[in-house]
C-alpha cells in the first residue's frame, strides 16, 4: 500500500524518495530560523547522486522541490522569516543539484574510460573477439559487418577533447547522422571507423580532417570483415601513411588499395635489398656519391620519363639532365631511356626509397 503523508491538512500522493526529509527540514528552519546542518546538506547531495544514477531528470526534481516548498509553506510560522525559509530552500536545492552533477561527472568519466578501453582493445586486437563484438554495440558498431578505417595525421597531436576532433565529428554527424560511425583518436592521430560499404563517409572524413588540420594526410585502409578486420584495416592505414612518407607522396588522401604494389615489392626485404645494391650500388662511385644521381632517376620517373619536366623539377638544364642520365648508364649499364632497362631501374629506385638507401645501409 502506497505510503501517504499529510502536511498541514493537505494529502499528497506516494512519497518521492529523493525528497526524503525535505519537508521536515523546512519545518525546522521555519520554526527556528536555523540554517541547514552539514549532515543535512550531505544527505541532499547523496539523494541527488542517487537520482542521477536512477536516470531522473534534474529539471523535474527541482520542480518537485518547489512543489514541496509550496505545500509546506502555510506551516512556516515561527521565529524563522520567509527569507530564512527561502535561503534554506536554496541551500537544499543547491546541495541536491551538486550531488546530481557529481554523479553525472563520474558517469561521464566512467563512460569515457570504458570508451577508451574499448578503442584500445579494438585497434590492438587485445580482447576476446566475441566479447569485443558485444561491447561494440554500445558504441554504435556492428562488428559482424565489414569495416574500413581512415587515419588522419596532422601537424600536431590530437586527443578526443581537441577542437579539431570535435569539429570533424560534428561535421560527420551533421552530414550523415547515425551511420554507425565511430570518431576517435589514437597516438595523436584522428581515426574514423565506418562500415565498409559506406566509402562516402570515409571520403568526407578525409576532406574534413584535411580542412580542420590545415593540411593533414589521410590514409584509408581496405574494408575487412569481423572484429579482427578493424585491426587489419587500421594497421593497413598506418602502413600506408608510413609508405607515403618514405616515398614522399604528395597526395592528401591515400588509399591502401591503390598502393598494394609497394607492400608486394617489400615483402621479401632481402630480395629488394639485393636488387637495389646490384642495380644502383655502382652509383656510389660517382662524384658526390649515389644521392644526386638517385634523385635524378626519381625525378625522371616521377615526370613520366619526360626530360624537360624532370629538368624543371630538379632546376637543371635539359643538357645537364641528359649528362646525368648518360652517367647513370655508364655506371650501372642500364639505360633509363630504354624501356627494357627502365622497369628494372624504376623498381630499384622505388626499393631504395622504401629502404631509405643510401642514407641507411642495407
Amino acid at each position: 500500500m502506497a505510503e501517504q503523508r499529510e502536511t498541514h491538512g493537505q494529502t499528497h500522493g506516494p512519497r518521492e524518495p529523493y525528497l526524503s526529509g525535505y519537508a521536515e527540514i523546512l519545518a525546522g528552519v521555519a520554526a527556528t530560523g536555523r540554517r541547514l546542518t552539514r549532515d543535512e546538506l550531505e544527505e541532499r547531495r547523496l539523494l541527488g547522486e542517487r537520482a542521477a544514477e536512477a536516470g531522473r531528470s534534474l529539471r523535474s526534481l527541482v520542480r518537485l522541490h518547489l512543489d514541496a516548498t509550496r505545500a509546506s509553506w502555510p506551516g512556516a510560522a515561527g521565529s524563522g522569516t520567509a527569507d530564512g525559509v527561502l535561503a534554506a530552500v536554496a541551500q537544499a536545492v543547491d546541495a541536491f543539484a551538486e550531488g546530481y552533477e557529481r554523479a553525472q561527472r563520474l558517469a561521464v568519466r566512467q563512460e569515457e574510460a570504458a570508451r577508451r578501453e574499448f578503442i584500445d582493445d579494438l585497434l590492438y586486437g587485445r580482447s576476446d573477439l566475441g566479447r569485443l563484438a558485444e561491447r561494440a554495440v554500445r558504441f554504435g558498431l556492428v562488428l559482424s559487418r565489414a569495416h574500413a578505417v581512415a587515419v588522419a595525421e596532422g601537424p600536431e597531436a590530437y586527443d578526443d577533447t581537441a577542437s579539431v576532433t570535435r569539429l570533424v565529428e560534428t561535421a560527420l554527424i551533421s552530414r550523415f547522422g547515425d551511420r554507425r560511425v565511430l570518431i576517435t583518436t589514437k597516438n595523436g592521430q584522428l581515426i574514423c571507423i565506418a562500415p565498409g560499404d559506406q566509402d562516402e563517409v570515409l571520403a568526407f572524413f578525409a576532406k574534413q580532417a584535411y580542412a580542420a588540420t590545415e593540411g593533414s594526410r589521410v590514409a584509408i585502409g581496405r574494408p575487412r570483415s569481423g572484429a579482427g578486420g578493424v585491426v587489419h584495416s587500421y594497421e593497413e592505414a598506418l602502413s600506408t601513411l608510413e609508405l607515403a612518407e618514405r616515398l614522399e607522396l604528395d597526395e592528401p588522401v591515400l588509399r591502401a588499395a591503390d598502393l598494394l604494389v609497394y607492400p608486394v615489392l617489400t615483402r621479401d626485404r632481402q630480395a629488394m635489398a639485393d636488387l637495389v645494391l646490384s642495380v644502383l650500388g655502382p652509383l656510389r662511385g660517382a662524384r658526390g656519391g649515389a644521392g644526386p644521381l638517385l634523385r635524378t632517376l626519381e625525378a625522371y620517373f616521377d615526370a613520366g620519363c619526360t626530360s624537360a619536366e624532370a629538368a624543371r623539377r630538379l632546376k637543371l638544364s635539359v643538357r645537364a639532365l641528359t649528362y646525368r642520365l648518360d652517367r647513370i648508364h655508364q655506371l650501372t649499364g642500364a639505360n633509363p631511356a630504354d624501356p627494357v632497362h627502365r622497369y628494372t631501374l624504376q623498381t630499384a629506385v622505388i626499393g631504395a626509397r622504401l629502404l631509405n638507401w643510401p642514407a641507411q645501409e642495407i
